[in-house]
């Protein structure tokens, strides 16, 4: 059966420009880092994106190492877009990285030109396609010039191979740097994807008035706190099959009392104005007009719808703002 995409998907979304540039992000983009791989059920995932769709995401981003096995994330959205999207392309923004390990040896991660451009390359082969709209270097690399990094991200737009550019994990010294590399070589650096929650706020140092200043904008991944910032953990019990209980990204010894206390205070705020304990971590984050997108994941279009609810919320007023800081603050 042919998919087609529901005629009001663009009612539903916002959308904000991403820093200075021309590009408009959806408030929500969708993750791929996990639920995408080649052990995961395809046609959930399938369900997943074209609900996303349908919802007005248009952002989809993926890395070269997302699985597992490695690669097959962007195997599977390959296939998603050939079956359904492909009509579409012009209005889908579809980003890829390099620089975690993706093949064995000295050039399978990091950020050699070398490795930069030859992932790239396999990831265009993985999806099907001749270009990328965002490719991001993954993460900084101490061993190798700065120059050499953004040079390559500078020649991959020049070759047609992405639009724009990104950095991802940089700290804000870091992306200063690149920055300025990627401005000199007439590349200017899009957007900056850092992780940022409630409950890890390091970008509110230095690193958000450094992008401000730039002009280019932030996504932020991570923004549930690898699922504590939902309903799964409020009672203490680990569920079966969560990622604490596999220990996958999340450590089971994080879950403390303390941090159960916040999490339940912060719960009672989200139930006061009607929605999840996720869908106010999001309003949280997009609270700041320097924050583009909000990189969601989701392991169903049922996770998906519930995320999506802090669309249609009203922002937080300046006395929930106080209440959720005052939560954020105890020891």
């Amino acid at each position: 059966m042919t998919f087609s995409a529901k005629e009001n998907r663009y009612e539903v979304m916002k959308y904000r420009s991403c820093g200075r540039s021309g590009l408009k992000l959806p408030e929500l983009s969708l993750g791929f880092w996990q639920n995408f791989g080649g052990v995961d059920c395809y046609e959930t995932g399938c369900e997943t994106v074209l609900s996303a769709f349908d919802a007005g995401i248009t952002h989809f981003d993926l890395a070269n190492n997302y699985g597992p096995p490695l690669g097959s994330a962007e195997i599977t959205f390959g296939r998603i877009l050939k079956e359904n999207l492909l009509p579409y392309r012009d209005e889908i923004v579809i980003s890829t990285k390099a620089g975690c390990r993706i093949w064995p040896g000295p050039y399978g991660d990091l950020g050699s030109r070398k490795h930069l451009i030859t992932s790239l390359d396999a990831s265009l082969k993985r999806m099907g396609l001749d270009y990328v709209d965002i490719f991001y270097s993954h993460r900084p690399d101490p061993d190798t010039p700065i120059e050499e990094t953004m040079g390559a991200l500078a020649d991959i737009v020049k070759q047609g191979k992405a639009l724009y550019v990104g950095i991802s994990k940089y700290n804000a010294e870091q992306s200063t740097q690149a920055f300025s590399v990627l401005r000199t070589l007439g590349v200017p650096c899009l957007i900056n994807q850092p992780i940022y929650s409630m409950l890890n706020r390091w970008i509110e140092d230095k690193l958000l008035e450094e992008i401000e200043k730039e002009g280019a904008g932030c996504i932020c991944f991570s923004p549930l706190a690898q699922g504590l910032l939902t309903n799964k953990y409020l009672d203490g019990i680990i569920p079966e099959g969560s990622r604490a209980f596999r220990e996958k990204s999340l450590k089971e010894t994080l879950i403390t009392p303390g941090l159960l206390k916040k999490l339940n205070m912060l719960n009672e705020i989200a139930k006061e104005r009607g929605c999840t304990l996720s869908a106010l971590a999001i309003l949280w984050i997009l609270r700041d007009q320097r924050n583009t997108s909000v990189l969601i994941g989701a392991s169903s279009s049922i996770q998906l719808r519930e995320n999506l609810t802090a669309i249609s919320q009203p922002p937080l007023s300046s006395e929930e703002l106080e209440k959720i800081e005052k939560v954020l603050k105890m020891s």
